[in-house]
């Protein structure tokens, strides 16, 4: 053996130390493997081929594949993820929004029938006007989000 292992055996604390590094080291690679190949799929710059023939490159020779695609292509990798994330904000920003807007719920057709109904007893539309809106109700042209029942009857 040489002096270096006996050194990992005469401190049992290194031997621990250099087994976790490798073991870290390990899952790096493969987290970095698989970013790789989510990458690769997600270019729409690549073709069907060229995605094949990246993919094959990475699983066949795993070191030199992950090392030549950050090489050719690792400035693209971080601004397709930029980009991905930045799509994502948008997506939530827009829903944030959008529920923010309608109350958090979508009144059903019950809901709005009953608040119409209720509006035609107390007398404020008429029968003719409760008509045309249960039918914009029923039809799924119902009231906006967000929007009160009394502005989609036509005439007010």
């Amino acid at each position: 053996m040489s002096a270096q292992t006996y050194l990992a055996y005469d401190y049992p604390l290194l031997s621990a130390f250099w087994t976790m590094l490798v073991f870290f080291l390990w899952i790096l690679w493969f987290v970095l493997l698989f970013r790789i190949i989510v990458d690769i799929f997600r270019d729409d710059d690549l073709h069907g081929w060229a995605k094949a023939g990246w993919t094959l490159f990475v699983i066949v020779l795993p070191f030199l594949g992950v090392f030549v695609y950050l090489i050719a292509r690792g400035k693209g990798m971080g601004k397709r993820e930029v980009a991905d994330a930045r799509a994502r904000q948008e997506a939530l920003d827009s829903y944030v929004r959008q529920t923010a807007q309608s109350g958090g719920t979508q009144p059903s057709h019950a809901d709005e029938l009953a608040k119409l109904s209720d509006m035609r007893s107390r007398g404020d539309i008429t029968d003719d006007e409760f008509r045309r809106a249960k039918e914009l109700v029923l039809s799924g042209a119902g009231p906006a989000r967000g929007s009160d029942t009394v502005s989609t009857v036509p005439g007010r």
